[in-house]
């Protein structure tokens, strides 16, 4: 065995000495009494140097130990049988099952799909939420963004999609945690089992607390996994990862550790080098697709910044959550004018689709024009046509708001799950003016438009008189607070 010994530990960097030959570049060294410290090959820094960076915790290593190593890279367990499983980035399971049965192993190292392999045919993938659907279609094989800062709702929106599609999606689905808290797996977790749904499903976590080594290998440890099912399996995959800035944020951390110049607002210089390695791997193929969901962390709300920058250009579609529309209360909180989708063609969705997607946007765009002279002179200094469109925006806008299937417990509504043509109909309805008799409210937080009529119907007598009833028994009990 090729064995080496520690020169310097430099919190997660390691610098290790070999006498007889230099591991290879990505390879894995084990260090410690019972070889659980694992070091990531990063550079060869002399003729007899390497500089590694830990993948797991550093704790009790000191100069002059023994290193040794083991000759391969990291690898990800692949195989039928990681279905219904959890697992860290080192294939470990970490769901309190039983041992795994029937895997191989894979380097987590793979190059993307040559260009000949690939599949151009667009498709779209229908989530059952109404304003994606409509307004920002998403790509069979493709990749979409939520993009947005802290407490939007991008892990609720991302779990919602998780519980729309299962259902209908024939292949797999994989879920990456990178950098994420152990609160969101353990509910994931908890959740996809009640749902029934675990036994096509596969998580690969790397929390919060672990190095930065680690949170930026979990992601190529689950898109390894997701290549098997694609190209053994030949089978659709569905890929969701939450966070794709944590993985940024830790290649950051892992850059300066080993001492790297860093680049504008502190990134790595590697940045869209190390991003476009991970991306470019999600790809449709003639035996399979991949297709992605991402969240993506907004830091301070400024999408100017290079890590946004960097993701949007690798995106089919960007889903935009706006802190301002979720302050509204007009859940999912997605900015329909900052959003977007390369699907939006007459040739993809179809120009029916196409006509109403552009005229529900630029219903919302004059809207958000008139907004400042609605504020200093009042809406009745508007024309009736303005008027008429300031209508039928705010009707808009309630109708694209969903109860989700996740957030029951906590809105006590029902979930809902809207189909593509319901939610078609039901704009081109609120376009035609049909609801214009309507109240605002009946529209918010429905699925289908249909049930506005159901909620604005009149109240019979008897139901008014109970309703009266109820508001004098209410009033007596306050008067007895009162006294």
């Amino acid at each position: 065995m090729n064995q080496g010994s520690v020169v310097s530990v430099r919190g997660s960097v390691i610098e290790v000495r070999f006498d007889d030959q230099l591991p290879a570049i990505r390879s894995l060294l084990r260090a410690g009494s019972e070889r659980e410290i694992v070091i990531e090959v990063y550079g060869q820094s002399g003729r007899d140097r390497i500089r590694g960076v830990a993948l797991t915790p550093t704790q009790g290593l000191a100069r002059g130990d023994t290193v040794v190593d083991t000759g391969a890279p990291l690898k990800a367990p692949v195989g039928k049988a990681v279905l219904s499983r959890m697992f860290d980035v080192f294939g470990n399971t970490i769901d309190r099952g039983g041992p795994l049965d029937d895997v191989r192993w894979r380097s987590v190292h793979a190059h993307p799909p040559a260009l000949a392999r690939r599949s151009t045919r667009p498709e779209i993938f229908e989530t059952g939420i109404k304003i994606i659907d409509v307004l920002m279609p998403l790509e069979r094989g493709g990749k979409a963004g939520l993009f947005g800062g802290a407490g939007v709702g991008k892990t609720v929106l991302l779990t919602e999609m998780i519980h729309n599609m299962i259902g209908q999606q024939e292949g797999v689905s994989i879920f990456c945690g990178i950098g994420e808290r152990c609160r969101e797996g353990e509910e994931l977790h908890r959740e996809m089992r009640e749902a029934g749904v675990l036994s096509n499903m596969v998580m690969v976590f790397g929390q919060m607390n672990e190095p930065p080594g680690s949170r930026f290998r979990v992601g190529h440890a689950a898109l390894t996994m997701a290549e098997y099912f694609r190209d053994d399996e030949q089978r659709d995959v569905l890929l969701l990862i939450d966070n794709i800035f944590r993985f940024i944020q830790a290649g950051s951390e892992v850059s300066g550790l080993m001492g790297q110049m860093p680049s504008r607002l502190g990134y790595q210089p590697t940045m869209g080098t190390e991003l476009a390695e991970l991306e470019e791997r999600i790809a449709n193929t003639e035996s399979g697709s991949i297709t992605s969901i991402q969240a993506v962390y907004v830091p301070a709300d400024d999408f100017t910044d290079p890590a946004a920058v960097h993701t949007f250009s690798h995106l089919s579609a960007s889903i935009v959550l706006s802190r301002k529309r979720a302050s509204e209360g007009l859940y999912p909180a997605i900015d329909p004018l900052q959003s977007s989708s390369k699907m939006v063609t007459p040739g993809i969705v179809g120009e029916r689709h196409y006509r109403l997607a552009r005229k529900v946007r630029r219903t919302l765009a004059q809207y958000d024009e008139l907004k400042d002279i609605i504020a200093m002179l009042g809406i009745e200094q508007l024309s009736p046509e303005d008027r008429r469109i300031v209508a039928r925006a705010r009707r808009l806008e309630r109708f694209l708001t969903q109860p989700f299937h996740t957030t029951e417990a906590f809105t006590g509504l029902p979930g809902w799950q809207v189909g593509l043509d319901d939610a078609l109909d039901g704009c081109e309805r609120i376009l035609d003016d049909e609801f214009a008799d309507c109240p605002e409210s009946a529209l918010y937080m429905i699925g289908t438009v249909d049930q506005a009529r159901e909620r604005a119907k009149p109240q019979t007598d008897g139901e008014l008189e109970e309703k009266g009833e109820s508001s004098r028994e209410e009033g007596r009990v306050l008067d007895r607070n009162d006294a």
